[in-house]
């Protein structure tokens, strides 16, 4: 998947979906559906542009000197056509270039086609708006993982600054849709809302782009379940009260903590309970502070079993996305999200203890799926009270994991 911060740099002429996307969750999905041209193969590559090393290579359309400088992902990226070889960036997982899979823009038939592109903002306009930091469900490295896997494209990650909140919506429609994305067909909620104080509907849009001839199709607001409407606030609602249950369901799969292993205190090798503290981007959504039971991601080849059990399997996990191949493997495990009462600690962590596993993990990056929540976070009178509880959790969680599988 090509991704870029620079519009200049895009493969055109493009297949649109807009929006923030923040979770990719089921309604997402079904905007991003009607600009999909094929499935992606199990080794689909992921290419991150600069605006600086490619603007040489982006065509001749570079007419709009307003455009911000872009967020350089690599320095040294080959040229989108005609590339060949994949690389790994900081927080993305195993990205490798498919044998054949180039980014021509030429189809079977000989003839221009359209590149499945979804078109976000960064930061997110209420970052921008408020000056606060904005918590993601799903940081850049989740969404480009989650997109690729559903076969989109291209990802441009449109810089959202002064020049680009002032614009009307006309003037997006024709400077950023048009004239740098040359789309031909656009997707978006009936919810859209953009331009200059958000003043332009998804109405507006559909007749703006038809004086183009550009098709806009509207995507209808989804519901799930109970009547949930399903959305970004409610998913975060749902982690934040322990819902667990609600906000995976919205989602359409189990919320994610994607990270890397670092070093730690090292305590639960002390109590008989070893455990993988991970790190994770500073803005990432976390969830209610306690226990969880979890599924946690492992390359093939990492793993020495201690015992044979249920809580490990040794095959392909169910993928974030129906149907996407994957080379992983789930270990069960327990996770701890909080600031750990018992030792007096000050700042949030995510540990994770797997089980029946040992090994090293230190520099891999972990991907742990919350399952169920198991309880609160609490403060133990000690150590030895700590560890019987610990081992409760472990016993609940592998039951509750194995009924699960």
């Amino acid at each position: 998947m090509w991704v870029t911060s620079s519009c200049t740099a895009a493969l055109t002429p493009t297949s649109v979906a807009l929006g923030n996307f923040d979770g990719l969750h089921l309604g997402h999905r079904q905007v991003v559906q009607p600009i999909l041209n094929r499935s992606p193969g199990p080794n689909s590559a992921t290419v991150f542009a600069s605006a600086e090393n490619l603007r040489s290579n982006a065509g001749t359309d570079q007419n709009w000197e307003s455009e911000p400088p872009a967020t350089c992902y690599n320095n040294s990226a080959p040229p989108p056509d005609g590339a060949d070889s994949g690389r790994n960036y900081d927080g993305l997982i195993g990205q490798t270039k498919a044998e054949g899979n180039s980014l021509s823009g030429i189809d079977s038939d000989g003839v221009d086609r359209l590149y499945g592109t979804v078109v976000t903002f960064d930061p997110h306009p209420q970052e921008f708006f408020t000056g606060q930091p904005k918590k993601l469900l799903t940081p850049l490295a989740e969404k480009v993982e989650l997109l690729a896997a559903m076969g989109v494209e291209q990802l441009v990650l449109l810089p959202f600054d002064r020049e680009l909140a002032a614009l009307t919506a006309c003037e997006f429609v024709e400077e950023i849709l048009v004239r740098q994305l040359k789309a031909s067909r656009i997707s978006v909620g009936v919810d859209f809302r953009f331009g200059r104080g958000r003043a332009g509907t998804a109405v507006d849009l559909q007749s703006i782009a038809s004086g183009y001839g550009i098709d806009v199709a509207l995507v209808p607001l989804h519901n799930c379940g109970e009547g949930d409407r399903i959305s970004s606030s409610a998913i975060r609602e749902g982690l934040a009260s322990g819902d667990l249950t609600r906000a995976n369901q919205l989602l359409g799969r189990p919320y994610s903590l994607v990270g890397t292993v670092v070093g730690g205190q090292r305590l639960g090798r002390t109590i008989g309970f070893p455990t993988a503290n991970i790190e994770l981007p500073p803005e990432k959504f976390l969830p209610r502070f306690g226990v969880y039971a979890v599924r946690v991601s492992l390359k093939h080849g990492w793993e020495k079993m201690k015992e044979e059990s249920s809580s490990y399997q040794r095959e392909n996990p169910k993928s974030l996305i129906p149907g996407a191949a994957s080379n992983l493997s789930f270990v069960n495990g327990v996770m701890n999200v909080g600031c750990r009462p018992t030792v007096d600690g000050l700042q949030p962590t995510v540990e994770v203890h797997l089980l029946d596993w040992s090994g090293d993990l230190y520099g891999q990056t972990l991907s742990a799926s919350l399952v169920e929540f198991l309880r609160p976070e609490q403060k133990f009178a000690s150590l030895d009270a700590l560890k019987t509880q610990i081992q409760a959790d472990c016993d609940i969680a592998r039951s509750v994991l194995t009924a699960k599988v």
